[in-house]
């Protein structure tokens, strides 16, 4: 199974090759402000992805442990990358086609949520 996804304006268009995992949602600050609520997505092996259009692709390394990839043109946040070479990425939900058939399976960080909102969806919480 194969599922498609770009950014909000279609210069960045990618192809997920397998199966997706449950998403989990990180409320932490820096995926809060990079989002403008909290991050959603799934966690899959680099190879299954592949960026069929990334001219306008460009990265922000937000941490000393990870980096972000997002369109320069309509400013699209669509990846989370560590760079400890584990081999995995972290791909938008929002940025996938439908449907995707798969549900929220947690939330992480949920010590630094924002104070304008209650997770009440009965999945499991992490602090950090």
């Amino acid at each position: 199974m194969a599922h498609t996804g770009s950014c909000l304006c279609g210069a960045i268009t990618f192809e997920i090759s397998g199966a997706l995992t449950a998403p989990d949602a990180c409320h932490c600050t820096m995926c809060r402000k990079t989002s403008g609520h909290f991050w959603a997505s799934t966690d899959i092996d680099k190879s299954a992805l592949n960026i069929t259009d990334a001219s306008s692709l460009k990265w922000f390394q937000s941490s000393a442990k990870v980096r972000r990839g997002f369109c320069e043109t309509c400013g699209s946040s669509l990846f989370w990358e560590p760079l400890n070479n584990s081999g995995k990425i972290a791909v938008a939900m929002g940025a996938i086609d439908h449907p995707t058939e798969i549900k929220l399976g947690m939330h992480i960080f949920t010590a630094e949520k924002g104070d304008y909102y209650d997770i009440k969806d009965g999945l499991p919480q992490n602090a950090t």
